[in-house]
């Protein structure tokens, strides 16, 4: 054998110094230190060229470059990012022997929705056991390592969940609540709603919500038989994102663009509408219900009951009993798709001063009073019924028109709704504080009108 023994070798030309002598020849360094590269310099494998010897240091080759939607056998040494967004499926770990590493990550964040399945091969066990295991929470992921027969593969690490930024929209104001995935804002008088964060995906930046005005007051009863109209219901406008599972009300306005809010990182002003005051002496009309909005989104306030023709609103007042029939306000003022609300009842043209139009509800028109002294004032037009705040209630119905004392029953108040009752008995019944209701009519004995209900702002949107 022949040997050769130098202190150093000096490259003489060129960029490149060869040591060894090609295929299926093998170069030893023996020394008690071996130093490869320089201070700056780069220590890299060939293409194709494998490494022995150095062992592990608890880290994985994550496979970015393949994500893993069908089961799959891992490799000792490997990561693998899991998408079950279309369905469960398993990964097959390899034989176990001391030392060998795999990590799993969560790639779509729905391993709650469809399960990922970790199987030991063969006899291998997973923290001692042989039996396979379900990674089912959102976002998770895990590092698990061989340690012996005995054990198997245990986790080193495990995550609950992935960092994935501002995923969804972020805000506060109001009274907050959450329903499942979604959180609520209800406002109850004025406020601010303030978005801190929005989404990643742009279609759940639109915001459910439910916006209703302040209710009209009824009128007072005359100092003669005439009876007074109820108030009209406040506007109802809604939108109800389909990212935000609920039941909406029929007048969910989603398809049509001009009434969505799409919210960014900024402010918004809310405003909840008073209810109008009802009439509170001889022959006075009452007042108009105040406006609520949010994101440009205007609900009008409902009319107020009147002692002639109806007022008009986001629903129009009923109109009250004279020596000629009367009509009733019109709803939807000003008007918007779909309508916010309905006209009020209209009075009789026979012995009409005993009988008064009802106030028009959101979703039905008030009615107008019966012909004749025996014959019923008109009841508040039904509301609109909506589960944005999880559970179904109802909002804007109208105040029922007043009768003459002796003569015909009151209006009632609205069967779907918050409106108020007429008089008699007594004085006009208020709308529900909140819901937008219409006040009920006071009596020709110069009893008071009721007010109408305050209005209320509700946002809803998706928080997982």
């Amino acid at each position: 054998m022949s040997k050769i023994e130098v202190d150093a070798i000096t490259q003489q030309s060129g960029s490149t110094l060869t040591v060894g002598g090609g295929a299926s020849k093998t170069v030893v360094a023996d020394a008690t230190t071996v130093t490869l590269g320089r201070c700056g310099g780069t220590v890299a494998l060939a293409s194709g060229a494998t490494q022995s010897g150095f062992g592990r240091t608890g880290t994985v080759d994550w496979q970015t470059g393949s994500i893993k939607t069908t089961t799959f056998t891992a490799d000792n040494g490997e990561g693998y990012f899991c998408d079950t967004s279309s369905g469960a499926f398993t990964v097959n770990l390899p034989a176990g022997s001391a030392g060998a590493i795999v990590s799993l990550a969560d790639y779509a964040s729905s391993f709650q929705t469809h399960n990922l399945t970790v199987s030991p091969n063969g006899s291998d066990k997973i923290a001692g056991s042989t039996v396979d295991v379900k990674l089912q929470t959102e976002g998770q992921s895990v590092t698990l390592v061989f340690v012996d027969s005995t054990k198997g593969w245990i986790t080193t690490a495990d995550s609950t969940e992935n960092v994935e930024g501002n995923a969804f929209v972020q805000a506060t104001g109001g009274t907050e609540t959450t329903s499942g995935n979604c959180k609520i804002h209800t406002f109850t008088g004025p406020g601010t709603f303030t978005v801190t964060n929005v989404a990643l995906c742009a279609a759940h930046n639109i915001v459910s919500h439910a916006i209703v005005a302040g209710g009209g007051g009824g009128a007072s009863g005359g100092p003669s038989t005439n009876a007074s109209g109820g108030g009209g219901a406040g506007g109802f406008r809604e939108v109800k994102n389909p990212a935000t599972p609920y039941t909406a009300s029929p007048l969910d306005g989603y398809p049509s663009a001009p009434n969505r809010v799409t919210v960014t990182a900024q402010a918004y002003p809310i405003v909840v509408g008073a209810g109008g005051t009802g009439g509170d002496g001889s022959n006075q009309a009452g007042c108009t219900g105040s406006n609520s909005s949010f994101g440009g989104i205007i609900s009008a306030g409902g009319g107020g009951g009147s002692r002639g023709v109806g007022v008009n609103g986001g629903s129009g007042s009923g109109a009250a009993g004279g020596a000629t029939s009367r009509a009733g306000g019109t709803g939807n003022t000003p008007p918007v798709t779909p309508a916010q609300g309905s006209n009020g009842g209209g009075s009789p043209p026979a012995n009409p001063d005993h009988a008064a139009g009802g106030g028009g509800g959101a979703t039905e028109a008030g009615v107008t009073g019966g012909p004749g002294g025996p014959n019923p004032s008109g009841r508040g037009g039904a509301g609109a019924t909506t589960s944005i705040t999880a559970s179904p209630v109802s909002y804007a119905g109208g105040g029922g028109g007043s009768a003459s004392p002796g003569k015909g029953p009151a209006g009632a108040a609205s069967p779907c709704g918050t409106g108020g009752r007429g008089g008699p008995p007594g004085a006009g019944v208020a709308g529900t504080t909140n819901r937008g209701g219409g006040g009920g009519g006071g009596t020709s004995a110069c009893l008071t009108g009721g007010n109408g209900g305050s209005g209320v702002v509700i946002i809803r949107y998706k928080i997982s």
